[in-house]
């Protein structure tokens, strides 16, 4: 796997640090800007508004930006975010601050997995793609118990400089180890607008806002379901949710090989395996060590389906996907708010803690059902792929438009889905 791989991980993993942290430090921040608890929890709806505008909205605005660039302009605006996060004075421009933080959030995501998806074989694609997404996961191991003690031991303003100094660190990384790729005449907002029109697109999206809803809505009251379920203390959630990030890496090391495999069959499995652990989660949530084996199950099982569908939304959306696989991060941050809202529901409703298990495993049927009629619709098709740095440079050529040698050598056939996967 190339070093730019590496770089790409640095930068999802200070994402992922300042998306969680925040939601650690609400206390703190609401004693710092003078307002309550619930009010401060407004400014994780702020990040994830940020999320669903820009990942859509910058990748139009970049879509003849080379890819090199715009990684290194959005991960410029995520370090300007963070930076005005710690230095924001009062809840106004603090909640200003946390939107212009996520907005390069989806098109970081979306960018990195296309320029991933170019710099290694064909076969090789999903594996790369996943690497990324282990800065995600281990953000959840270190990053965000780190942020979190940092924040309440030295105030919450230095976690938030610390996520701007990742954000440095990632825009070094980035500099120096990823390849220039240039992006082709045909690049363009109209081209990335058609693309985002393929129903299986569409169906990749509403299969990601809908499963992972289930996901979210356990992941969102999983602090209350330990400490008033299953009896563990305030203190050690923390590690819990450590674990939880264990599960997560975990099932993000399998997907590449998996997806890379078997595209399908991997998003299938994964959902049915998460609908039964959060049902399974219902039942043992009252024993400590059944209740923790589940816990990281989950995580592992919600991270494998994360590949697949990035993947499938590439494939699909065929030589325009950074549009795309941009807005699927959009989608994770609505069925964060969709799964959390509903798991609310039915704990006001009466029915308990645990209920949310049950929503939970609804919304990962629904999302299977999805998931299996895309791939219904999708038999027979011809396969599909993500445009290569190697198509761009022969389509480019005679144009006037070059490349630096090293794109050429990175670029690899891109992606195609299998004979086996498209049933």
């Amino acid at each position: 796997m190339p070093l730019a791989l590496l770089a790409l991980a640095v930068v999802t993993f200070g994402i992922g640090t300042t998306e969680f942290a925040t939601m650690g430090l609400l206390p703190q921040i609401a004693d710092g800007v003078g307002v309550s608890v619930p009010h401060a929890g407004n400014l994780v709806s702020a990040y994830a508004l940020g999320v669903v505008v820009g990942a859509p909205l910058l990748t139009g605005i970049g879509a003849r930006v080379p890819h090199k660039r715009l990684l290194l302009l959005l991960t410029g605006l995520f370090v300007v975010g963070n930076t005005a996060s710690a230095l924001a004075p009062n809840f106004g421009l603090l909640f200003a601050a946390r939107f212009l933080a996520g907005l390069p959030h989806g098109a970081l995501f979306g960018v990195g997995a296309v320029v991933a998806s170019r710099l290694v074989a064909p076969d090789r694609a999903a594996r790369a793609v996943s690497r990324i997404f282990l800065g995600l996961t281990i953000a959840n191991i270190v990053g965000v118990p780190a942020g979190t003690a940092l924040g309440q031991h030295l105030g919450w303003r230095y976690a938030y400089c610390a996520v701007a100094v990742i954000g440095l660190v990632a825009l070094l990384a980035l500099a120096l180890l990823v390849p220039h790729q240039p992006r082709g005449p045909q690049a363009g907002i109209r081209q990335e607008l058609r693309a985002m029109g393929n129903r299986q697109v569409f169906i990749g999206l509403a299969t990601a806002v809908v499963g992972f809803g289930g996901f979210f809505a356990v992941y969102s009251y999983l602090v209350p379901m330990l400490t008033h379920l299953t009896g563990i203390s305030d203190a050690s959630t923390t590690w819990v949710l450590a674990l939880y990030g264990v599960g997560m890496t975990a099932g993000t090391l399998l997907a590449g090989p998996l997806t890379d495999r078997a595209l399908r069959p991997t998003l299938y499995s994964g959902i049915v395996l998460l609908g039964a652990a959060l049902v399974t989660f219902y039942f043992t949530v009252h024993s400590t060590v059944p209740a923790l084996l589940t816990v990281t199950f989950i995580g592992a099982m919600g991270a494998l389906i994360t590949t697949p569908v990035q993947m499938l939304l590439m494939i699909n959306a065929k030589d325009a996907p950074t549009m795309a696989a941009a807005s699927n991060h959009s989608a994770f941050n609505m069925a964060n708010a969709a799964g959390a809202w509903l798991g609310g529901l039915v704990i006001s409703a009466g029915w308990g803690w645990a209920a949310p298990n049950l929503v939970g495993a609804v919304l990962a049927a629904a999302g299977l059902g999805l998931a299996v009629t895309g791939g219904l619709m999708d038999r027979g098709n011809r396969p599909s792929k993500v445009i290569t740095g190697q198509d761009i440079t022969e389509s480019g050529s005679g144009s006037g438009s070059g490349s630096e040698p090293q794109a050429d050598r990175t670029a690899a056939a891109a992606p195609v889905l299998p004979e086996a996967d498209r049933g």
